[in-house]
């Protein structure tokens, strides 16, 4: 694989972050690590507003890709949810070229909906979905009903493939792969090991998930995010590692 398909989600700077360590400085690292392309976590600000000036200037210097994981929904009582204006505000501010939401309790796209959703997709933020470890929004029939309707709407909206989630909610994670590739814009790697209350997300080749078979299913071309809670630096550079040897 191609480094510069590789995203470092900030989830693997979990351990900093629980030490007090904000965004712009995980940014740095994963400058100093190679890696050009980062994802920022929304809960992992601790003041947006404040943060925001120097990471969108430290991106634009560092020519950063810079990726939104927003842990929100795009439907709230089956219409969209009234915050969404506010995360895209944020994104832009930021500078961010990629966005994602989970899809939240989606039914039906009404024409009010499909309205609303395409003055967001305007703003020229690439827009994604994922699979959550939720029931509503996590199977793979629900991502399947979405994205097939944004389809039929000729909304811009891609899929978030996410490997380790599929076991939270009780599918596989393959089955999912070959049902939704169609739709994959972007990937989420990590691994899971155990089962039922023993499930827990570990770094690669640490769990049970065959994800080298499972990314030949997928896309080749699309980025690729190492994301899971990492304990050191040489955790982070494995995982890079093992993604770039993957062919």
């Amino acid at each position: 694989m191609k480094k510069s398909q590789i995203v470092l989600n900030h989830l693997v700077f979990a351990k900093d972050h629980d030490n007090g360590m904000q965004q712009l400085d995980m940014l740095k690292k994963v400058v100093a690590l190679g890696v050009q392309s980062a994802e920022l976590r929304r809960e992992y600000f601790d003041d947006i507003a404040a943060e925001t000036p120097a990471i969108a200037d430290y991106a634009k210097a560092h020519q950063l890709r810079l990726f939104y994981s927003v842990p929100d929904e795009v439907f709230v009582n089956h219409r969209i949810n009234p915050k969404l204006e506010q995360y895209y505000d944020e994104a832009t501010q930021l500078g961010v070229s990629v966005i994602k939401f989970n899809t939240g309790d989606f039914d039906t796209l009404l024409p009010e909906d499909i309205q609303q959703l395409n003055a967001l997709l305007d703003r020229g933020i690439e827009t994604n979905i994922e699979n959550d470890q939720t029931q509503v929004s996590g199977k793979i029939d629900a991502i399947k009903a979405f994205m097939t309707a944004a389809k039929e709407a000729k909304l811009d909206i891609g899929y978030v493939y996410d490997m380790g989630n599929w076991r939270y909610v009780g599918e596989d994670e393959v089955v999912a792969a070959e049902a939704l590739a169609p739709y994959v814009r972007y990937i989420h790697v990590k691994d899971d090991k155990g089962s039922g209350d023993n499930l827990v997300t570990v770094p690669l080749n640490d769990g049970d998930i065959n994800w080298q078979a499972i990314l030949t299913i997928l896309p080749q071309d699309v980025p690729v995010a190492v994301e899971y809670p990492t304990a050191s630096e040489q955790v982070i550079i494995d995982g890079v590692q093992a993604l770039e040897a993957y062919n």
